[in-house]
């Protein structure tokens, strides 16, 4: 069975840090590139970050969280990790990670391309 397990939200104020965790199983790590995505309420759900699962480990973000959030992936454990610091209000939402099969960047933040999602975690940022 396929998991994808989100954790690591929680209430923060403006400026705080998260790290948010996705423990994956049930597939093979290394062959899936994986990103988080977001859904505020009322809105449609956006790319936030994502990760080639390469030895390169390219990474691509959105642009309103550039230089705030990282993607990083430890292959040992199968999870990725988004550490996210300045936090803004408009970053509340539920975070989602995703993966897909192989190693390209086209479409990446095009929800229909990945193949397994994971349940969400709450981030709510306070003003």
């Amino acid at each position: 069975e396929v998991q994808l397990q989100a954790s690591g939200g929680g209430l923060v104020q403006a400026g705080g840090s998260l790290r948010l965790s996705c423990a994956t199983s049930g597939f093979t790590f290394d062959d899936y590139s994986i990103a988080w995505f977001r859904q505020a309420p009322g809105k449609e759900r956006e790319a936030v970050a994502y990760i080639i699962n390469t030895i390169d480990g390219l990474t691509y973000y959105r642009d309103s969280v550039k230089g705030r959030f990282t993607i990083s992936s430890d292959n040992a454990k199968n999870t990725v990790y988004l550490q996210m610091n300045s936090l803004k209000p408009a970053d509340t939402a539920v975070y989602f990670c995703t993966a897909r099969y192989g190693y390209s960047d086209y479409e990446w933040r095009a929800p229909h391309r990945y193949d397994y999602w994971g349940q969400g975690t709450l981030v709510t940022v306070s003003s």
